[in-house]
């Protein structure tokens, strides 16, 4: 299948684990994350997107993947792509996390291996593939050191539309989440 970069969006975001890590967030927090991506994939589809590629990692990946499936309804020219780091990757996966990511595979429109075996670089190998091929990039962030962050600096170098949701924006406070930014939505 031949991706039209200028219809084509990618994700990024960090792992379920690292997103409950950050101070204070809790579940609904990750709750309300997880509705912010699901409005920007949603807007990009309402704005004529129609390739969505996911790099298939735990959280953020997966659940944008989950999303495109469910929007495939009302989008019908909706394509999901999924970008294997490696040959093998479904092998780090166990219980839930492994039907959930059978799942993703099986509604997938394509399925694109970035590495036939695993190496140190075949996930950043596979984040250029994403940004190389798309015009906007979703990201959902906390640290900008991180494989996510990478992910945004290349695609700022690439000069791709970035759509971000930062997590230190939901961390709740003390004063039960009524901190400066309980309730602003940054998008960039």
């Amino acid at each position: 299948m031949e991706i039209i970069k200028e219809k084509a969006v990618c994700f990024t975001g960090h792992r379920p684990e690292k997103i409950m890590s950050v101070a204070g967030i809790d579940e609904p927090a990750v709750e309300m994350i997880k509705s912010m991506l699901y409005y920007q994939i949603y807007s990009a589809a309402e704005e004529g997107y129609e390739f969505f590629i996911s790099g298939l990692a735990r959280g953020v990946d997966m659940w944008a993947a989950e999303y495109v499936i469910d929007l495939k309804k009302k989008y019908p020219n909706m394509k999901l792509i999924c970008a294997k780091p490696f040959e093998k990757h479904q092998s780090s996966f166990h219980g839930k996390d492994l039907w959930e990511l059978m799942n993703v595979l099986k509604h997938a429109d394509e399925v694109v291996t970035v590495s036939g075996e695993y190496s140190r670089n075949c996930y950043r190998l596979r984040n250029y593939y994403m940004v190389d091929n798309s015009s906007r990039l979703i990201a959902v962030v906390e640290n900008f050191r991180s494989g996510t962050g990478q992910t945004i600096n290349y695609a700022r170098k690439k000069g791709i539309d970035i759509k971000m949701i930062n997590i230190r924006d939901y961390a709740l406070t003390e004063n039960c989440g009524n901190n400066k930014n309980s309730g602003i939505i940054h998008f960039t």
